[in-house]
């Protein structure tokens, strides 16, 4: 591949030549000794991500929230939830990478609630409450609506449809039972949520990720999903569990949404903000949630880099694909890792020289790249968690799946239980491998067992390490605009020496 940008960083949007950085704060640092990571531990290491040359920091939910998802589930959108700190620890953090130079990206969980936010408990009360409409309610079917009001199922599978003995009515969850859907289709409800983002962008925030935003809107008619054949989704195809998902994901009414929200944004342009949005589905599909010009959201996840092989036309394919989807002034992503996925050193045998050759790539190659905590150390998965005793809601559900079946599955990119790729920062050798001061209790989850020989301290005196790969990586794409913005040209490929 050749990068021909002829342009100076001056002359793109900042969003456009970043490198992205995600904080899961549960599990990066822990100042205040409780063994959860927390808004002051991710201040105390801005230095680090400064160092290491990362320009834009996104950090998932930190909202108050009854962690039942651990922050994907709020209950105020407002409140920093107690664990991770206050309000005025967000505005200290806020404002201390704005000082390094750096921009931040907030998580945004714009499509569900807490079961425990006022307006669901509200809504509860009664079929008449004033707030009933702000979610999605419905008479079930058969006498005394016994089953379902239609066969629409979760992305997690089994029906998203769940009774409530008190009203007589089911609410709709497209992911987990304690996550009620909002109902976009109450201008109230879209109005209060567009005010939210205003007040987040007002405290300076710089970007949003939005949180499964392909299910915002679902069919106003309630039309049974059609039948598929597939069994289980995927990143590029978000039909399974036997049925085509065209009634609750990737509605046109969500893609016009899209454009909404974008203008919402683009009411702040000092400095211009941007949004990233985490939507399944083809290539295709995801292209117009940016609008046919750009209108829409900034970028998508693109996570078919998830399951790319690791070969030379393996990665040949995935940019042909890009390029040919989002040519300027549209923009790809290459992510190869986040809280819910398999650590990308996994899928790569836990072979670093791969590793160091998979960051050369996503550093490099025309697109903003999402690097996730920790895989800068080659930090692999724990595999060590049993399921049965796992802290991941989404592993409760799945706790008789047979444990052969587990290595199986992450190789096709599904994780079954996250708290595995979840395990604390190691930071140094030492107590809690820096993670937490000495004398706090443990933390949250279990440090992985290779802690102890691939933290940062180590690996920052080693020129040879992955995190020094990374490092010099990340300095070549900043001193170099042609790596991030302008155009690419895909060479054809040499034919057979022989």
């Amino acid at each position: 591949m050749i990068n021909l940008g002829l342009m100076s960083r001056a002359s793109l949007p900042w969003w456009k030549q970043t490198t992205v950085y995600q904080i899961y704060p549960r599990s990066f640092a822990d100042d205040n000794g409780d063994g959860i990571g927390d808004l002051a531990g991710v201040i105390a290491r801005l230095d680090y991500l400064k160092w290491l040359g990362i320009e834009t920091i996104w950090i998932s939910p930190f909202f108050k929230s009854p962690q039942a998802d651990f922050g994907y589930a709020i209950s105020d959108h407002f409140e920093v939830a107690p664990e991770y700190g206050s309000l005025e620890d967000c505005r200290r953090l806020i404002d201390a990478v704005h000082a390094h130079g750096m921009k931040i990206v907030l998580d945004m969980v714009l499509n569900h609630t807490s079961n425990q936010h006022p307006w669901f408990l509200e809504s509860k009360q009664s079929r008449h409450s004033p707030r009933r409409d702000f979610y999605i309610w419905r008479d079930g079917r058969k006498p005394h609506g016994a089953a379902p009001p239609n066969n629409w199922k979760s992305m997690l599978g089994g029906s998203g449809w769940h009774y409530d003995p008190a009203t007589e009515q089911w609410y709709w969850a497209s992911f987990l039972p304690f996550q009620p859907d909002l109902n976009y289709r109450n201008p109230q409800v879209k109005q209060a949520m567009l005010d939210m983002v205003r007040h987040w962008l007002r405290q300076g925030a710089d970007g949003l990720r939005l949180d499964i935003f392909n299910a915002i809107h679902k069919d106003a008619g309630f039309a049974d999903n059609p039948f598929s054949f597939r069994p289980i989704p995927s990143e590029h195809n978000p039909d399974g569990f036997f049925q085509r998902a065209v009634n609750t994901q990737n509605h046109p009414d969500t893609l016009a949404f899209a454009r909404e929200l974008r203008a919402v944004v683009d009411e702040f342009q000092h400095p211009p903000r941007f949004l990233v949005g985490e939507v399944f589905g083809p290539t295709s599909v995801l292209r117009e949630y940016c609008g046919p010009l750009g209108e829409g959201l900034n970028l998508v996840f693109l996570f078919k880099s998830l399951s790319a092989k690791f070969t030379a036309p393996g990665f040949r394919d995935l940019m042909q694909e890009f390029e040919t989807a989002f040519p300027e002034p549209l923009h790809p992503t290459y992510v190869f890792g986040n809280h819910d996925r398999p650590r990308s050193i996994e899928r790569l045998g836990n072979d670093r020289a791969r590793a160091r050759l998979l960051a050369a790539f996503q550093l490099t190659v025309r697109g903003v790249p999402f690097v996730y905590y920790g895989d800068e150390l080659g930090l692999p998965h724990h595999e060590g968690m049993a399921l049965h005793s796992a802290l991941d809601p989404v592993a409760a559900r799945y706790r008789f799946l047979p444990k052969f079946l587990l290595p199986t599955l992450r190789k096709r990119g599904i994780l079954v239980n996250r708290d595995e790729c979840r395990s604390p920062m190691p930071w140094h050798g030492g107590a809690h491998a820096g993670f937490a001061p000495p004398g706090a209790p443990s933390p949250w989850l279990p440090l992985h067992p290779q802690s102890a020989i691939l933290h940062v301290e180590g690996q920052r005196q080693d020129p040879d390490s992955l995190l020094a790969c990374y490092r010099r990586m990340l300095l070549l794409r900043r001193a170099s605009p042609a790596l991030s913005g302008g155009s690419l040209q895909l060479c054809e490929p040499l034919g057979d020496p022989r």
